[in-house]
């Protein structure tokens, strides 16, 4: 599976099976995306390669240690290595193609905005969950 930011200076590459997805309604995430949610996934990292870009590659973070990285062209957030060294956080917009993962979870439901309605069956979150709890929740069973 490929993914690209929109003018296409980035391109990175997903081998095996893609998690599911969990959206982040906290106010940095709707900062970031323009949007109610960000849309993301976890990835072990040996599933990760990036094939072109890399060095096209800003990083923003917060005091906090809230990270974004992004193309230098034409800004779309990109995925990037976690804090863990184990995973990419990788947003699912820039993938491309038909994706049968699905929405599992929702965090930080508890800032979400106002007129956000969540719309589908995912467990809600009212903060962030430990990470091991996330991580279990995205891994993709038979449907």
């Amino acid at each position: 599976m490929i993914g690209k930011c929109l003018c296409e200076e980035i391109e990175f590459e997903i081998n095996g099976t893609l998690p599911n997805f969990y959206q982040c309604h906290c106010s940095l995430c709707r900062k970031l995306s323009g949007s109610a949610s960000d849309t993301a996934t976890f990835l072990d990292k040996t599933q990760f390669q990036w094939l072109k870009g890399k060095e096209s590659i800003f990083s923003f973070e917060t005091s906090t240690g809230y990270r974004s990285d992004f193309c230098r062209v034409c800004g779309s957030t990109v995925p990037h290595l976690m804090n863990n060294k184990r995973q990419y956080w990788v947003p699912a917009g820039l993938l491309e193609g038909e994706l049968d993962s699905i929405v599992t979870s929702h965090i930080f439901v508890g800032s979400k905005a106002h007129w956000d309605i969540i719309g589908d069956d995912g467990v809600q979150h009212t903060e962030m969950p430990d990470i091991e709890t996330l991580n279990k929740a995205l891994q993709r069973v038979s449907r």
